[in-house]
């Protein structure tokens, strides 16, 4: 019952919180780019903050010593929370996310979202898509700001089958920039579906650069996934995981 109620008091608090930004969104993308990113992510600050202090939400990350810190860092990560979305521009450089522009046409976060530059995507027009992320993703690395994509495409319930696409591979490929693969575990408390926001420590992993040189795009792809599922499972055996696909109803 608590963590319920713990829950709904985060809820009124981010609700309020956006409301308080609301200003900072409208008026921040008229600063120039880099004081306009870190105003803008002012927000997901305190949504970080929120989660922290009502819900008891934390988190531990290893593996920063494989990002280069001067940015170009192609970070192929596993989706499953809005945790991970507020947490990495705070650990990485002005990142470029690769996400669908539907979310730009949400009134008032939309306007936020397209100032901070992302790579954004009609992900119903195939080929047109895909060669998108290839042209706004390396003019992203190549100004040096660090590119976050998400493999399987949207949130993922912990333990399900993955779907890796080959969108990211072939950003790698084309680019040559260095790939990060990162292994998180919000679902397990702050999950895609359901309302209940658990206590707890969120882990996040950065492995090592996966090796490009000589690698088709299919190999890239498929060395990505079988790094970050390893990962995942290492996380869900080491630390447990309650919204664990194989414990729901």
């Amino acid at each position: 019952m608590l963590t319920w109620l713990r829950t709904a008091l985060f809820a009124v608090a981010a609700t309020l919180s956006l409301l308080a930004h609301t200003p900072i969104l409208l008026a921040g993308r008229f600063l120039p780019f880099e004081r306009r990113y870190r105003l803008l992510f002012s927000f997901g600050r305190s949504i970080l903050w929120l989660a922290r202090v009502i819900t008891g939400i934390r988190h531990e990350v290893e593996g920063l010593e494989h990002l280069d810190p001067n940015g170009g860092n192609l970070v192929l990560a596993k989706h499953q929370s809005m945790w991970e979305t507020m947490f990495l521009p705070r650990t990485l450089r002005f990142p470029a996310f690769v996400l669908k522009r539907e979310l730009l046409r949400i009134p008032v976060f939309g306007q936020g979202l397209k100032a901070i530059e992302p790579v954004a995507i009609d992900r119903s027009a195939g080929r047109k898509a895909l060669a998108e992320i290839l042209r706004q993703g390396s003019a992203a690395l190549a100004d040096g700001r660090d590119v976050v994509l998400f493999p399987e495409g949207t949130r993922r319930l912990p333990g399900m089958r993955p779907n890796y696409r080959i969108g990211g591979a072939m950003l790698a490929e084309r680019s040559r920039a260095r790939v990060i693969p990162m292994a998180v575990d919000s679902g397990c408390l702050w999950p895609k579906k359901g309302f209940r926001m658990r206590p707890g420590t969120i882990h996040v992993v950065f492995g090592p650069p996966i090796e490009t040189e000589g690698r088709t795009a299919a190999e890239i792809n498929d060395a990505t996934q079988e790094w970050i599922e390893a990962t995942q499972e290492a996380l869900y055996n080491r630390h447990g995981c309650p919204n664990h696909v194989s414990d729901l109803p």
